[in-house]
């Protein structure tokens, strides 16, 4: 069933679940994507917000409610095992068909408050890059432990805390490992550099978090080096920017990353953590002391060593 000729539901309507039976409630748009459009709801008899997304195309959408449903059930499995907080184990809370005349099917996802990665960037600067990256490799790292690649990795699609958690959305253009990828944004798309294939892997999503990197730290480069003839454009325009960097080893890392040079998001990930999110959380004890520092404080200890020696000289 089409719905992309739809017009949004308005503030107050009711959308019924079929099956389920539960009742939200729109309080606004919250935006409206390739395959679907999302809603800010509240749970009838509830008081918390969730995102409701209700499908352009029947098929579409049930074919990304099924993936999300598969990678919950394996992302709890792990949770069990690890007890660590996976990234849809409270994500994703249900799925229904819409009750009456339109019969299509939505499913609800917790809110995520927040602010787009390019966004939080902008305001809280770049120096956060080396938390927030570390949050959304993690949160790969565990989406390709279950066999599933993101797809359409792009600063609107992670959404970043005041705090600097991370989470990711849309999972419209996820799908299984070895597949082609669903959809994608073409500046963060491997073959629309000629750096690779579209086919799903782990560097497929490395290579797109590179890309996502240079995009929030040099936008206007990027865009000039994507408007280069479709056969003469490559992945060297980006190797480029990224020695550019003044912080060699971020460098290092998406230099890497772009050329797929890691063997997977497992190793990826403990490098940015070691090399560059630990590098950027300096504690004060361990920073070098200033050279006026040093100094003033010789000098005072010299001025106590000649106080004492005249007090008890005379």
């Amino acid at each position: 069933m089409g719905m992309s000729s739809n017009p949004p539901y308005p503030t107050g309507t009711v959308i019924s679940g079929k099956w389920r039976g539960n009742r939200y409630i729109v309080q606004r748009l919250l935006g409206r994507g390739a395959n679907g459009t999302v809603y800010l709801v509240q749970r009838e008899g509830r008081r918390e917000q969730y995102a409701l997304k209700i499908g352009y195309d029947t098929l579409d959408l049930q074919s990304e409610i099924n993936m999300l449903t598969s990678l919950q059930s394996c992302q709890k499995r792990s949770e069990d095992r690890s007890r660590r907080e996976h990234p849809l184990s409270s994500y994703f809370l249900e799925s229904d068909d819409c009750a009456g005349s339109k019969e299509a099917p939505f499913y609800v996802m917790r809110y995520v408050e927040g602010r787009p990665l390019h966004q939080f960037l902008s305001r809280n600067g770049p120096t956060w890059l080396g938390l927030v990256g570390l949050g959304l490799l993690e949160k790969l790292h565990r989406l390709h432990e279950c066999g599933f690649i993101f797809g359409d990795l792009k600063p609107e699609n992670v959404m970043v805390s005041k705090y600097g958690q991370v989470e990711l959305i849309d999972f419209g253009g996820a799908s299984p490992k070895g597949r082609s990828v669903k959809q994608f944004t073409e500046w963060h798309d491997r073959g629309f550099w000629n750096a690779g294939s579209r086919t799903g892997d782990e560097n497929y999503d490395l290579f797109a978090f590179a890309v996502l990197c240079l995009r929030v730290l040099d936008e206007n480069g990027l865009k000039l080096a994507a408007q280069q003839l479709p056969q003469t454009r490559s992945v060297e325009e980006l190797l480029r920017l990224a020695r550019k960097l003044t912080d060699k080893k971020l460098s290092s890392w998406l230099i890497l990353a772009l050329k797929g040079g890691f063997a997977g998001s497992a190793e990826a990930l403990d490098i940015w953590r070691s090399h560059i999110y630990n590098s950027r959380q300096k504690r004060p004890d361990s920073m070098e002391t200033p050279r006026w520092l040093k100094n003033t404080f010789a000098l005072s200890l010299f001025l106590l060593a000649f106080t004492i020696y005249w007090v008890f000289r005379f």
